[in-house]
């Protein structure tokens, strides 16, 4: 199972990080233990400033390459929420040397999802929104029609460097709002009105 995050695809999310809007998809991969469904999520010893990046995540169904974008919406059915959670201290370092970004993004842990998934057919992955609370304020949301890159362009973009397998998972970008989280915080995330994760940071 690979797991594929993608970055900068929302507009305002790249202008709060300062960083350029892109015009293609940028991304980069977390292993397959980077996914932490259930139990206590610990805040990592390796940092003293985590983020939050809520996402959407779409969960591949067949396997593909060189997939065509006005064939993508065949190679998936279902959707769910996660967290793309970045050491932001980490990331800064790596930046400032021009370093890669995985002791940031792809460590154990850093990609909690939602146990529960939803059919394409419940939301529509062109046409939703989802929002992220932390301790009972509302920090992210996220509306589809403001991605830079559709499910659909990202499939078909991401199938020209890897195969597609089943069980892949995208995790589609955040919009603007990531923060800090600290010890004894929680973060609730809901789809289209219907919540998906309760996440406390112990």
């Amino acid at each position: 199972m690979k797991i594929f995050c993608i970055g900068r695809n929302f507009g305002k999310h790249a202008l709060e990080m300062g960083a350029e809007i892109p015009t293609e998809p940028v991304f980069f991969m977390k292993p397959d233990n980077a996914l932490f469904k259930s139990g206590k999520f610990y805040y990592p010893k390796f940092t003293s400033n985590l983020h939050y990046e809520c996402e959407m995540v779409v969960r591949i169904n067949r396997v593909g390459k060189n997939i065509e974008e006005r064939f993508a919406h065949k190679y998936y059915d279902q959707v769910s929420l996660g967290i793309d959670f970045t050491a932001r201290d980490l990331q800064k370092k790596c930046k400032e040397k021009g370093l890669p970004w995985e002791v940031a993004k792809a460590w154990e842990t850093s990609a909690p999802i939602s146990k529960q998934w939803l059919s394409t057919e419940e939301v529509d992955v062109n046409n939703c929104s989802f929002e992220l609370l932390k301790n009972g304020e509302l920090v992210q949301k996220g509306e589809a029609t403001d991605m830079l890159f559709s499910v659909d362009k990202l499939i078909a973009y991401l199938s020209q460097y890897h195969t597609l397998k089943i069980g892949d998972l995208i995790f589609t970008g955040t919009p603007e709002g990531v923060g800090p989280v600290e010890i004894g915080d929680e973060l609730k995330g809901s789809l289209n009105g219907k919540e998906m994760f309760m996440l406390k940071i112990h």
